[in-house]
């Protein structure tokens, strides 16, 4: 009996003995990796924010921001488990493999996704157009609301949102109306062939010089477009500012309606002349 207990007694000294040795060179390497993850975590965390302030004090749009501190904050988190995978003693060349494969597999499964990445990559450093700017794409026109990494939100003059993926968007024209402070305003107004044709024009230019939202320089232009079948076209290219665009032709619309009824200048309707000839019955 006593034999068994002093085999009893050597198999727990020798048990305790092991794990004391484990606890000693393991543990204080998870420490170790433990201590590196989390301080490593809070300078990541750190250094993300003192990034996204300096881009911010230089006016730098906001999705890029966005976007350049999640991919610095995954970067860097990547590296990190890597180092603290290290200070475990375990073979960190097996995880380069391991991520590299797993990179490649998931590139390859989500290759029309990623071309989508790429694309807001090119319309964030390229800026073909930003928020709030009105854009044509697409066979569709709204103002843009959102880029985020996969696609662009419009916003329609009805207040229809339309999301069409970043990769579709730059694959076709982009036509920007708000990517310049100034816009041209094309209008065309008819008068009939039996109108005074200076009079007109003395009128449209009148209400164009006189109006507050047209730039004076470049100045207005009055001119005759064409004689067409039912009336004379005049021409009037006013130039305005960007937000005054829509304002401003509703307004001289309205203005040169006016001021032709009051000068006795008719706007013709599509007319048709029919002849009959009759025969004498024999």
């Amino acid at each position: 009996m006593l034999q068994k207990l002093e085999q009893h007694a050597d198999k727990v000294e020798y048990y305790t003995d092991l794990i004391i040795g484990y606890a000693t060179e393991y543990g204080l390497k998870i420490l170790g990796a433990l201590a590196i993850f989390f301080v490593g975590k809070w300078i990541i965390q750190k250094m993300v924010l003192l990034m996204r302030r300096a881009m911010e004090r230089s006016n730098v749009d906001e999705t890029l921001i966005s976007f350049a501190g999640n991919a610095l904050n995954v970067a860097l988190m990547i590296a990190l488990i890597v180092a603290a995978a290290s200070n475990l003693g375990i073979n960190t060349t097996s995880f380069v493999a391991v991520f590299g494969a797993a990179g490649l597999a998931i590139g390859l499964a989500l290759k029309d996704t990623l071309s989508n990445v790429g694309a807001a990559v090119l319309i964030i450093f390229f800026r073909p157009f930003k928020v709030g700017d009105f854009i044509e794409t697409s066979g569709v026109m709204g103002t843009v609301k959102t880029i985020t990494l996969f696609s662009t939100t419009l916003t329609t003059t009805d207040n229809r949102s339309i999301i069409i993926p970043n990769g579709a968007l730059i694959a076709g024209n982009i036509i920007n109306y708000t990517g310049n402070t100034t816009r041209r305003i094309d209008m065309v107004f008819d008068i009939d062939y039996k109108d005074d044709l200076k009079l007109a024009k003395t009128v449209i230019l009148e209400i164009l010089q006189a109006h507050p939202k047209v730039l004076k320089e470049p100045e207005p232009l009055v001119a005759v477009g064409a004689l067409a079948q039912n009336s004379v076209q005049l021409l009037a290219r006013p130039w305005v500012n960007v937000d005054d665009y829509w304002d401003t032709m509703f307004e001289v619309t309205e203005a040169v309606k006016t001021a032709f009824d009051s000068n006795r200048i008719t706007v013709p309707f599509p007319q048709m002349v029919t002849h009959v000839i009759q025969e004498e019955k024999k």
